[in-house]
Order: structure tokens, then sequence, then C-alpha cells
């Protein structure tokens, strides 16, 4: 088998030629009537005798079959593939000459008439021909795609080029933001859009990716969340807002994290958990219905109904029934004994309050299929949600789970400054006893809250793992386009 060198310079003596002859290998544009998918569409009632409308169509051309003085061979676009039929006759020796010099892989315009072969499928009948792009490097393994992943994600363009599935995966994904953006925009949301250089990061547990703005002589943070600026705009007087953004956490790469990912947050002012959680809902049984065609969905096996209504799952009495001693009771030991024969990584190393959050994701999270609301968590895991009404030693806020992912989160927001502060504090104490993804204290916000916040419901949902759940994607590097790898031997990612 030739190596890729070889492949290579063989393509250029191609293009070569065709310069020779006066053709254009790399075209400023293309002027098609309809795209392949419309083709097959509007002439679905087409039959061997051909249709007497003209069309002009391109797309990357993925087949090709010579039989001498006729060829047949497949255009493909984004929406789908359509055969062409090429005749010598027809286009006269120049025109066949340069088909001849064609490779699986170039782009290329088809005008000609519809009709219908022997064995039923619908193809233009070329009558002129115009190359729009040459590929110079073949595509990945005859077009079946590409088996490894590692390849596969160091080289998206490949992967589209060469994998429907793929294509498919990031098609559903833009119908999952388009979704839910049409589920706010119909509610009266606004999106907004807030800062993601910021100069002290906040709202979620993380560590951040930290970089200097020169200008200003400061150390700035890409953003950990976009909760505590969007809750400004409910101070402001916005009372429906949502921002689809990246984040960005310096942590780890596995199964369901990625340094950079994409999430939703909404906040409504006036609102409740309550509220919120009947909006997750209804907002994910929309989606799922309008990706799927239906509100269920199979994931890794496990049947997934999005109709409702989700059960709810108490965090501290589920846990609870799995220890056998109430957590919040427990002295951190017994917690920690706990963690080690769970298997929990770093058990030894782990404050109370992750030792109770990893304890719960692995005894419970992990386990549930739902989709179903994880409810009422311990006070000390969540320094911005308000007090529960019932147990002062529990915040009102919600996690949506399905297949054993954590999908959101969600409170009714904490509106009090001073109560704020001494959340802030406790956990500046866990940050001075090394845990040092604990959320800073925010001057700045304080002082905002002390202008007077509604009281309010939030949600951030990420976008990554509902589009792993509606893809039966197993990591969430399958659903990012172009995710972060460690770079190979030799430097770069590529």
């Amino acid at each position: 088998m030739a190596d890729l060198s070889e492949l290579v310079g063989a393509r250029r003596e191609k293009l070569r030629r065709l310069k020779e002859r006066g053709v254009v290998p790399f075209a400023w544009g293309y002027s098609p009537t309809h795209r392949l998918e419309a083709v097959h569409r509007d002439f679905a009632g087409t039959a061997e005798t051909e249709d007497p409308r003209e069309v002009r169509v391109c797309g990357r051309l993925v087949s090709w079959r010579d039989h001498g003085k006729s060829a047949f061979g497949h255009i493909e676009d984004a929406t789908g593939r359509l055969q062409f039929y090429a005749k010598k006759d027809a286009l006269g020796d120049a025109a066949w000459a340069a088909l001849a010099d064609l490779d699986v892989g170039d782009f290329l315009g088809v005008q000609g008439r519809i009709f219908r072969t022997r064995t039923g499928e619908l193809t233009v009948r070329m009558e002129e021909a115009t190359l729009l792009a040459k590929s110079l490097r073949p595509l990945p393994e005859k077009w079946h795609g590409l088996k490894d992943t590692n390849i596969r994600y160091r080289h998206r363009h490949l992967d589209l080029a060469s994998s429907p599935e793929a294509r498919t995966m990031f098609r559903t994904r833009s119908g999952v933001i388009s979704g839910i953006r049409r589920f706010l925009d119909d509610r009266g949301y606004m999106e907004l859009e807030t800062p993601s250089l910021q100069p002290l990061y906040g709202g979620a547990e993380a560590t951040p990716f930290t970089t200097r703005y020169e200008s200003l002589d400061t150390t700035y943070y890409l953003r950990i969340s976009d909760e505590l600026y969007l809750k400004r705009l409910l101070v402001g007087g916005l009372d429906r807002v949502y921002e689809i953004c990246k984040d960005y956490r310096n942590e780890g790469l596995d199964r369901t994290h990625a340094p950079e990912f994409t999430m939703i947050e909404f906040y409504q002012a006036y609102a409740d958990y309550n509220e919120m959680m009947a909006m997750v809902e209804e907002l994910f049984r929309t989606v799922v219905t309008q990706v799927k065609g239906e509100p269920r969905l199979t994931y890794q096996g496990r049947q997934l109904d999005f109709s409702g209504p989700w059960p709810r799952i108490s965090f501290v009495p589920t846990l609870a029934a799995k220890l056998g001693y109430n957590p919040l009771k427990a002295a951190d030991a017994d917690l920690r004994k706990s963690a080690e024969d769970a298997r929990i990584p770093d058990a030894g190393r782990l404050p109370r309050t992750k030792l109770i959050d990893k304890l719960f994701t692995t005894l419970v999270r992990d386990l549930t299929d739902g989709p179903a609301f994880v409810i009422d968590h311990p006070m000390e895991l969540s320094p911005l949600a308000k007090v529960h009404r019932s147990d002062p030693r529990l915040v009102e806020r919600f996690q949506p789970v399905a297949a054993g992912l954590e999908l959101g989160n969600s409170f009714s927001e904490l509106n009090d400054p001073d109560e704020q502060r001494r959340r802030f504090e406790a956990q500046q104490a866990l940050k001075a006893g090394g845990l040092s993804e604990a959320q800073v204290l925010d001057e700045e916000f304080l002082a905002v809250m002390e202008v007077g916040m509604p009281p309010a419901g939030g949600v951030g949902l990420g976008i990554d793992r509902l589009v792993m759940l509606l893809s039966d994607a197993t990591a969430i590097r399958e659903v990012i386009l172009f995710p972060q790898l460690k770079p190979e031997a030799g430097g770069g990612t590529e």
C-alpha cells in the first residue's frame, strides 16, 4: 500500500495537470439550486423518465466508479448524499479528461437533470461539472471512518468528513442548544452576555485558570461560572435572564469532566426551587421530544422516560440509608472510613464537605437511572443556596440526574447579604484548611446584594452532558468538537 507521501504526490500531480488544462482547482464560490436533502424531497416522484427541471448541486465527492466512457459517483453535503451519472459523449473530451483527475475528497459542483435509475436511485445526469476544491490529502480509511478515538478527537475535521454518525451527533448538539434557547425565549427570558474574563472568580467550587491583563497590570481569571454576574442583572431589574456560555475549570479530564465546557444558566426573580424544578422537568421533556421524536430514550442500555413527573430523591435520608448513619451528625472519621470502604480516591485527604458529596455520588447518584431530582442538600455543601424552610441544616437545592449523570444544579437563591457573607467566610475557612476549590469572598458581589436582590430561582445545566445523553455517548469528549487533550510527544495536540 502506498504511504501518505506517495498518495499526496499523486494528487499534486493531478493538480498540476488540471492547472495545465486551464481548470481552476480552488473556486471562489458556487450557487446551487438545492441542497441534497431538498433534491430528494422535491424530486421524490421522479420516475426513470428524466425530469425537465435542471438543478445545480454541490458537495464532497465520496464515491467514483469509472466504466470507461461513463461513470457514476456520489457527492455529499451536510444534509445528505446524491448520485450523479457522467457520460463522455455528453460532456466532451476536455471535460471528461478533467474528471479523470478527480479524487474522492474533492469538492464538486454538478449541473444537470434528475432521473431515477433502474435500481430506483435518484440521480443527476451531469451536463456540467465544476471543480470547487481539490483535495490534496486522502480521507481516512476509505470513508469507513476513524476508529482510533484519540485520532478522532485530535482531527475532528477528518472524523466529521468520514463519519455520518459524528455529523449526526453535532447536529443533535445544535438542536439541543437551539431547543433550550427557544424554550426560554418563549417564556420571556432575555439572553444576555457576561464576562469570560473576571477580576475575581466565583459561583462554583473549582480551581480557575489565571491570565495576565497586561494593560491593567492585573491578574484575571477565566470564569468558572457566570452565576454571580447574572444575579447582578436580577438586582438591576432584569427579572428573567439566561446565558449559554463556555466555563473553564482547571481540573482533571475524565468521562464526564472537561476543563472547557458549555453551560446554560437561567435565573427567574420571584421563583423558588419548586417552580424551577417544574420548569426543568418541562424543559427536558420538550428538548428530548424535539430531538428524539418522543420523551423517551435509551442511554447505554438504560431506558429513560422524561415525560414526568420525575421522582424526588432526598439527599440526607437516602445517603443515611446507604451508610447506616446520619451523615450530618457523623464524625469526620466515620465519613472517611465509609469513603475508604467505598474506594473513593484520596479519601484520607478529603475535607468533610467533599466526603459527604463523594459518598452520595458513589453510593446513590451513580446508581440512579432516573431521570430524577436529588433535593435538599446539606447547607455546608451549598454556599449560594437559600436555607430550607423546614430544616435549617439543609438548603433548597436540586440536581437533575439521569443514568448516573449529574446534569445540572439549582437553588432557591440566597438573597440575604449578611447570610451570604457568613457562607463566604465559612468557605474561606475551608480554603485555609486546604480545600483549594472553596469559593472566594467576593466583596463586590456582597455590595451588589446589599442594594437588594429579589427572591429568585436559578438553574445551571451542562449542555455537554445533556448531549451525551441524547447521543448515547460514553465520554464528554465525544460531544465537544475540539476537546482539550494531552499534548502528543513532540509538542502540540495535532
